[in-house]
């Protein structure tokens, strides 16, 4: 058996060169300072690591990279560990390095006339957020982690969030990207141009790789004019099929506005009320299922905004959709209504155990398969409940199944909760859904990707690592499933 002390002999040579090449702000074995990096931020994966490298550079990232081919040292590309996959953590066998791209955090360039920005990839999404807010622009996706997430873990992950209905994932906002290759070459593809036809689009390769194809060090993000009107609503409905015809007839008449349209099950607003007691619920009458909406435009009229989004329900009803709704005077009510919404899954937790899923499926069959999946998966394990809340207008739920009163925490999910997974997957896939929209494979889902994935799809994937990272150093374990027999 081989043993930590093992490992850091076999690699003692390495790290003096990596300590020479980084200096003593770039690299280091003190295990105060690769704790707090060595369990995702969640703390259901933890690892090992000889130490955690903090380039400054580009050019650091190449050299050190070519010193961890020389020596056959893996690496773990880490951002600002918010993943929820698992993705940015190392195994037990203490052979890999963390390699920390936080302090790369230069915001390069703001260029609000083009629309381009071009960031390090240590660069906090909220601090870019607030740099184009400060120049009169806007970086459209944002997510609950902002304050930690990096703009390299966005890109690598191909992170969503709640404004993906009007502008897409991180892939629709990266015009360019700067990488380093598994040999140390460095790929500079931060140029934005609206079009090449040299051949593949090595960056879109590269986005949503999860480190395991190369490592990204800046991107060139696409900035938007700063939205200046606003109209929030809080809708309660009969059923998840009422929200779906909602959401077909506010994107018929609304489209050009429509940036966020989440689903929240009654069941999910009692448990973030009894969760935050200063919480209230913005409607008189409970409904079995609740809209939030958003509506944005560049036009300075709030009033304007908040009267197409009036006349626009009030078509709804017109058109048989039985619905009560509230819509936010204020920013302040605004942020109210989202914050019930951003609340769902600590509340969630502080129920007791429950197993999270990321899916998307067609977005015109997500009501029917909340319909279908929650009372088959409930059936299945007794005692369970299963509650589906998010992003509608993308065909992406969080898909939760509660536990029975009285499982034991952490016991429960090793054993009932990982057939119950098992089970929510098999679902998807029949349903030609995704089992991860937005969350990435990671370590936590690559045997069920392997278990699950078309061939062919899974073939390509391994043929691209196997060329791109032929020593197989980059965030092994992660994303591609190996091949078994």
């Amino acid at each position: 058996m081989t043993t930590l002390t093992d490992t850091f002999d076999q690699f003692r040579e390495f790290r003096r060169e990596a300590a020479d090449l980084l200096g003593p702000k770039g690299f280091s074995t003190d295990p105060a300072d690769l704790t707090a990096w060595l369990t995702d931020w969640r703390g259901r994966y933890s690892g090992r690591a000889q130490a955690l490298a903090s380039p400054g550079s580009t050019a650091q990232v190449s050299a050190l990279v070519q010193l961890c081919a020389r020596h056959r040292v893996p690496i773990v590309p880490q951002g600002g560990n918010s993943g929820m996959a698992g993705g940015a953590t190392p195994d037990n066998s203490g052979a890999a390095i963390l390699l920390s791209l936080r302090r790369m955090n230069q915001i390069r360039s703001i260029d609000a006339e083009a629309g381009q920005a071009v960031c390090d990839a240590g660069v906090i999404l909220q601090t870019f957020q607030e740099a184009a807010q400060a120049a009169d622009m806007r970086f459209p996706l944002t997510l609950g982690g902002k304050g930690s997430a990096t703009i390299g873990g966005l890109v690598s992950t191909n992170a969503g969030g709640t404004q993906v209905l009007r502008h897409g994932t991180m892939r629709a906002q990266v015009l360019g990207i700067e990488a380093v290759l598994a040999d140390g070459q460095v790929f500079d593809g931060l140029t934005a141009l609206k079009k090449d036809n040299r051949g593949f689009d090595l960056k879109q390769l590269l986005i949503g790789s999860e480190g395991t194809l190369g490592i990204v060090t800046a991107a060139t993000l696409r900035i938007l004019p700063a939205p200046r009107a606003r109209a929030t609503a809080w809708i309660g409905l009969a059923s998840i099929t009422d929200a779906g015809r909602l959401l077909r007839h506010l994107d018929r008449l609304l489209g050009n506005y429509l940036e966020g349209f989440e689903v929240i099950p009654d069941h999910c607003l009692q448990s973030v009320l009894t969760h935050l007691p200063t919480a209230r619920s913005p409607l008189l009458q409970n409904h079995a299922w609740y809209v939030l909406i958003e509506l944005m435009h560049t036009d300075p009229d709030d009033h304007w905004m908040q009267k197409v989004m009036q006349e626009a329900l009030i078509e709804a009803t017109e058109d048989g959709l039985e619905l009560d709704a509230v819509i936010a005077a204020n920013d302040r009510q605004a942020e109210e209504f989202w914050n019930l919404r951003d609340s769902i899954s600590a509340a969630e937790r502080a129920r007791g155990p429950a197993m999270q899923h990321d899916i998307s499926v067609p977005v015109e069959r997500m009501p029917e398969f909340i319909l279908a999946a929650s009372p088959a998966i409930e059936e299945a394990f007794p005692g369970t409940h299963a509650a589906a809340f998010g992003h509608l207008g993308d065909g992406n739920v969080h898909f939760h199944v509660l536990a029975p009163s009285g499982a034991v925490p952490g016991e429960w999910e090793e054993t009932t909760g990982k057939q119950i997974s098992a089970h929510v997957y098999d679902l998807v896939t029949q349903w030609g859904g995704s089992i991860s929209a937005e969350h990435g494979i990671g370590q936590m889902k690559v045997a069920e990707l392997g278990r699950l994935g078309d061939p062919a799809a899974l073939s390509i994937m391994r043929s691209v690592k196997g060329a791109l990272d032929p020593l197989g150093l980059l965030n092994p374990g992660k994303l591609v499933p190996p091949l078994t027999r």
